[in-house]
């Protein structure tokens, strides 16, 4: 006999392509705060958050009466055709909460990719330069342009191309894995002044119109650069007055217990991509930066017929009072201690976690055959996400090698479902260790 999830994945199969991979073979029916029900009426722990969408939870009811209480009044007009304030009062919030002492403004798009696109089109019209420095390991979109910002190949550019011009890439700041065989401090940070070198080898810095860099690799593995990094890359920037783009489209909204994640090296980007979790499932991202820069292109150079819905951005709205006024933002913090002092003992207690990494709750474990050797235990990280699911907790992987077990679990998850999940992590990593 089927069940509901039989049926449905039959039509999955019929009438979706197979390009939009699908991470576990679950249907969803309802979720609240940090629990999913799948059609089948089974209970899986969410350490996914939708890849980093639900940092304040599913369904908070703060966002879902404020979704309600705008699409009572109306859905959308275009902000192009008829304004509305809640776009306005939202870009408001954000120049406040955005690091640096200068006037800014804010756009908004609908996705992150799109986000990206807009902060470089922008860069690059104030700038008045063609090229983009990018790095290895990144991940910034799907679409032309941010697919060609993307470094891993498989599966996000391979067969799609031929893909944007001048766009360049450099190694970016792995400790773990350093790209110049140093090590971290004794390195004095050689790979953000290597951009310099850059400068000669790859792409000459006057004709360079941006720098763009997330402050946390997502995709790529939750890479953390040394606190040196960001501002030597800024100085150098600033040295050849190049933009400085932070995709913040993942790290940004708490996701490190600030509220970007680029204020725990203390610099202030020229420009910041936010997204996913900025309106808490809502399609919606911002471009927020200087205004010399944002406001260079002309009348009519920047927006889209859905960007900034007005109920994407009561819904994000909603979600500045859940971070900022009911105290999420500190919960995340906390959250982050009690992640990183049982990652370091799980990383004492299991050989194959070879590096524990990230900001506040945004951590990995980096997964290796050996410690000695780093070699990336890339089919143990995928049976680790099987065995995880297999028990009730839905984790997800990363990396160019996909051996990186991340952490994006909503704020709001009890102890109780954090401890169950943590329980269910730490028993399938027994499991793998003894098989």
């Amino acid at each position: 006999m089927s069940t509901p999830h039989d049926d449905l994945l039959q039509k999955r199969k019929q009438h979706v392509p197979q390009g939009p991979f699908n991470i576990t073979p679950a249907f969803i029916r309802e979720a609240r705060g940090a629990l999913m029900i799948d059609v089948n009426g089974r209970e899986l722990i969410d350490f996914a958050g939708g890849i980093g969408v639900l940092n304040v939870g599913h369904c908070h009811p703060k966002v879902v009466a404020a979704i309600k209480d705008q699409a009572e009044k109306y859905i959308h007009t275009c902000f192009h055709v008829v304004m509305y304030d809640p776009y306005v009062e939202l870009a408001s919030r954000l120049n406040a909460l955005a690091p640096g002492d200068f006037p800014k403004m804010t756009m908004f798009a609908n996705s992150g990719a799109e986000a990206v696109e807009n902060a470089v089109k922008a860069a690059r019209y104030a700038k008045k330069r063609p090229a983009v420095i990018a790095f290895e390991n990144a991940f910034h979109g799907r679409t032309l342009l941010t697919m060609t910002l993307t470094s891993k190949v498989k599966p996000y550019k391979l067969g799609f191309g031929p893909f944007a011009p001048e766009v360049y890439r450099m190694p970016y700041a792995y400790c773990y894995r350093c790209p110049f065989g140093l090590t971290y401090p004794a390195c004095e940070v050689a790979c953000a002044d290597y951009l310099e070198d850059f400068f000669i080898s790859n792409v000459a810095a006057e004709s360079t119109a941006a720098v763009i860099v997330e402050p946390i690799q997502g995709e790529g593995g939750f890479i953390t650069p040394p606190p040196e990094y960001f501002a030597k890359l800024q100085s150098i920037c600033q040295k050849y007055d190049i933009a400085l783009i932070v995709d913040e489209v993942q790290s940004g909204a708490g996701r490190t217990g600030k509220f970007f994640a680029i204020e725990h090296w203390g610099v202030a980007p020229d420009l910041i991509t936010c997204a996913k979790s900025l309106a808490a499932g809502m399609p919606l991202s911002a471009v927020i930066g200087r205004q010399e820069i944002i406001n260079a292109p002309h009348v009519g150079g920047l927006g889209g017929t859905y960007a900034g819905n007005p109920v994407s951005c009561r819904a994000a709205l909603a979600v500045l009072e859940i971070l900022l006024e009911d105290g999420l933002l500190e919960r995340a913090r906390s959250l982050g201690d009690i992640l990183l002092a049982r990652f370091r003992d799980l990383q004492q207690r299991h050989a194959i976690i070879g590096d524990v990494r990230g900001k506040g709750p945004m951590l990995a474990l980096e997964l290796v055959k050996d410690r000695e050797t780093k070699k990336p235990a890339t089919d143990e990280a995928k049976k680790l996400v099987q065995l995880c699911y297999d028990k009730g907790l839905v984790v997800l992987s990363c990396g160019n090698f996909s051996n990186v077990i991340r952490t994006l679990m909503p704020f709001v998850i009890t102890d109780e479902q954090l401890e169950r999940g943590l329980a269910i992590l730490e028993e399938s990593l027994d499991e793998l260790e003894k098989a």
